[in-house]
């Protein structure tokens, strides 16, 4: 059942959720711009290099490649943007939501599936090698992570006896989930990052290959592809918030402003991640997600399992 203290707030309040998520993502890529000038020396700047390069891209030409399946192709480009706002529009901002699902974690789950559909699109319908190559690494490590995902997306939902993401924070007002389910957080984020081609997992768009699934892409094309990895890096984050950090509870401050808090952090912490982590081979990853992470996940839950059981 939802939980009674979540309220469900207009439809006319989607624009207002749509402009938040426009806003966590230019905050991503500024301080990935940041980031990266601040690697190559170039200083404070890279702050302003993403508005730069949305203005450069915006007058930059579509180029279109011999016999590409545009609709696909196109389709699979903006898809990314698109999937952030679905996932946004059932997060709980402290006490209200635009969507209260009572299957809000399994509605999440559905949406990283689309990722699959809407990068594979992207590669495939430029009819490009090098874009085609992109897709299939993505693949790979979608098979990699994929399971795991979804057991660590099973922990919180057992900790609360609930898929409603309301229910979830309810049940962390005593301790976050993060405390007992690590191994699950943990696997969430690389889940996050993985769906958003980002850090480690981000071979599909490799050097090596032009671009890889991006190579063919530009102007507009480019800018909604980019724009969506930022905006689902900033979902991702923002959903992690009452799955394990316990939502909009804290002191002193209301709900809305703690959730917007440790969405921000969180997301920051994903964007410095992007230089710390080695890019992960799509054949070594999927050893390691197989034989490391799904088995972490499945004794993750048995814990959980095991603890409310005990409760109950």
């Amino acid at each position: 059942m939802s939980d009674p203290a979540v309220t469900v707030v207009p439809g006319g309040w989607a624009p207002v959720a749509a402009g938040l998520l426009g806003l966590l993502a230019v905050t991503a890529a500024a301080l990935d711009g940041f980031l990266t000038a601040r690697a190559t020396g170039a200083g404070p700047s890279g702050l302003s290099q993403p508005f730069g390069e949305v203005a450069r891209l915006m007058r930059q030409r579509r180029r279109t490649t011999v016999a590409a399946d545009r609709l696909l192709w196109r389709t699979g480009g903006a898809g990314l943007l698109v999937m952030a706002l679905l996932i946004i529009v059932v997060v709980p901002l402290g006490e209200w939501t635009l969507f209260d699902l009572d299957v809000g974690v399994v509605w999440f789950n559905a949406m990283d599936v689309l990722a699959w559909a809407f990068v594979w699109l992207t590669g495939w319908g430029a009819n490009s090698a090098y874009s085609l190559v992109g897709g299939y690494r993505f693949l790979a490590h979608g098979l990699a992570y994929e399971l795991p995902l979804m057991f660590a997306l099973v922990a919180p939902a057992v900790g609360a006896s609930s898929l409603n993401l309301g229910a979830i924070v309810a049940a962390q007002r005593g301790l976050w989930f993060v405390v007992w389910m690590p191994v699950a957080f943990v696997v969430f984020c690389a889940g996050i990052l993985a769906i958003a081609v980002w850090g480690p997992f981000s071979p599909a768009l490799g050097v090596d290959v032009a671009g890889g699934v991006a190579a063919e892409l530009s102007g507009v094309d480019r800018l909604l592809f980019l724009g969506g990895r930022y905006a689902l890096l900033a979902a991702g984050a923002a959903f992690a918030v009452p799955m394990f950090l316990g939502g909009g509870n804290g002191p002193l401050l209301p709900g809305w402003s703690w959730a917007l808090v440790k969405t921000v952090v969180l997301l920051c912490g994903l964007v410095w991640l992007r230089r710390r982590l080695p890019a992960a081979r799509p054949d070594s990853f999927l050893e390691a997600g197989w034989l490391v992470l799904l088995p972490a996940a499945l004794l993750q839950d048995l814990v959980v399992a095991v603890v409310a059981a005990e409760r109950g």
